[in-house]
């Protein structure tokens, strides 16, 4: 997961910073952090927790300047310790650079022993650290080589922006893998704000210019802008499951709002896995559009028969005396006028260990539901995220071992349906505006198809990515 954001060429350039990582904050929770530049040197400031946590108004009084980058992190390489936090910067030779990242390199342990067996002295344990030891050993001259070149020796998938004292540089993987756009401030003359996703303008005024293409560099600095392809060409590769389950559903994603394209992927489930019901409920809040999807397709009534706390924080006070599914009761509570009597759908975007849609088909149960069907709006995950994902390893994939008839039993559900792969690709494809064709996907986590090899698959990290 995590979230990247840039400004260039505004007197409070980490204030924007700031409000356009609270509109990414659904990309990371364990960490946030901003550096900005007055144009001598840089300042830094991170903290492990929320961005409203993180950053007092001292805080960021502390980040003078005219340009930024920040960062909300979800830990895929390295554990989640503030040494891990980012932006990362280091003085070098040349003067002072700051990173942030979003996915994950697939040789980076490769990398970092051979640049650990030349002197390289390593201060965090992630991934993104290995780029910062490249662009310093780099024997170009222009900062703009010098990242070109380290990451021409890396591989998988990275959407970066750098900060030095003079420029903000933002740069996407050949293949796209992870999302990067531009966007412009009121009064500026050219683009001068990067994100993570579009909806990061929003909070800040800032308009929607374009995407950051694939193995593209983009130079932001008193000049202007000035964009490059430095990087070898690929055959584009983005993320699909960014359209069903990460990305904010108010975000723009290849030309189509993200809400439209999953309410497209409920209508097509309805047609592949209709079941007669009475109502349809979202697991919220991700599943809430295909929700709708499906239960306009199917003529059903869309309720909420499921209510969301959004105070759930990270840690809590458990009884001691066990009260059953009492982590799912945490999160959920069900309406039970709503349910009681009635034939239910309940739609989810995903299954992963399976345990968490077990205690909600059954907590939809109790509440007085005849009947309960299970409809996921994305075929079976069967196989772990190299890229940016932090998914289980294969064994805890519930779809990896396991039928869809197994499954529907384990959970409970009177029936299991799921999207099918080719479902999934045409209701992207074909929503209103969307620019991209099927095969500029990448669905590994779904087909096994990995677009780039993956060095040291055996060490796929275990904390899982949770999704329901």
């Amino acid at each position: 997961m995590c979230g990247v954001f840039g400004v260039y060429g505004h007197s409070e350039a980490a204030k924007l910073t700031y409000l356009g990582l609270h509109a990414l904050q659904h990309r990371g929770q364990e960490s946030a952090g901003i550096i900005s530049t007055d144009g001598k040197r840089l300042y830094a400031h991170r903290e492990m927790g929320l961005v409203q946590d993180a950053f007092s108004p001292a805080d960021l009084a502390g980040l003078p300047g005219s340009a930024s980058i920040g960062h909300v992190r979800y830990s895929t390489a390295g554990g989640s310790h503030l040494r891990n936090a980012q932006p990362l910067a280091v003085d070098y030779a040349r003067g002072s650079i700051a990173i942030a990242h979003n996915g994950n390199l697939t040789n980076a342990e490769e990398l970092r022993e051979k640049l650990e067996a030349r002197g390289s002295i390593f201060q965090s344990n992630g991934d993104t650290e290995v780029i910062i030891h490249l662009l310093a050993m780099s024997t170009q001259r222009a900062i703009e080589d010098r990242i070109a070149d380290a990451l021409s020796q890396v591989k998988g998938a990275y959407s970066l922006v750098f900060l030095t004292e003079e420029l903000l540089i933002a740069v996407r993987d050949p293949m796209g893998i992870r999302p990067l756009v531009l966007g412009k401030l009121p009064g500026a003359d050219a683009p001068n704000v990067v994100a993570s996703e579009s909806v990061a303008f929003d909070l800040i005024d800032a308009k929607a210019v374009r995407e950051v293409a694939p193995g593209e560099m983009v130079v932001i600095d008193r000049n202007g802008l000035r964009a490059s392809l430095p990087l070898a060409a690929a055959e584009r590769k983005s993320c699909v499951f960014e359209s069903i389950y990460f990305a904010r559903p108010d975000s723009k994603m290849s030309g189509a709002t993200v809400y439209e394209v999953r309410k497209n992927l409920g209508r097509k489930l309805a047609d592949e896995q209709p079941t007669p019901c009475d109502i349809v409920i979202p697991v919220p809040d991700s599943g809430v559009p295909a929700a709708m999807g499906y239960a306009e397709r199917a003529r059903v009534p869309f309720e909420l028969g499921l209510i969301r706390s959004h105070y759930v924080g990270r840690t809590f006070i458990e009884p001691e005396q066990s009260i059953r599914h009492f982590g799912v009761k945490l999160k959920l509570n069900p309406v039970s006028d709503t349910l009681r009597g009635k034939r239910v759908v309940v739609i989810d975007d995903s299954i992963v260990r399976g345990t968490t849609s077990r205690k909600i088909v059954k907590m939809v149960r109790d509440a007085g539901a005849t009947e309960v069907h299970m409809r996921i709006s994305s075929p079976p995950i069967r196989w772990p995220c190299y890229y940016g994902i932090d998914t289980p390893t294969r064994s805890e994939l519930v779809a990896s071992s396991h039928t869809i008839e197994e499954i529907g039993r384990y959970i409970t559900a009177d029936s299991l349906g799921y999207l099918s792969q080719e479902g999934m690709l045409r209701a992207v494809t074909e929503t209103r505006g969307f620019d991209r064709t099927s095969s500029e996907f990448c669905h590994a986590c779904f087909s096994g198809e990995y677009p780039i090899e993956v060095a040291t698959p055996s060490k796929t990290r275990q904390l899982p990515l949770l999704l329901v």
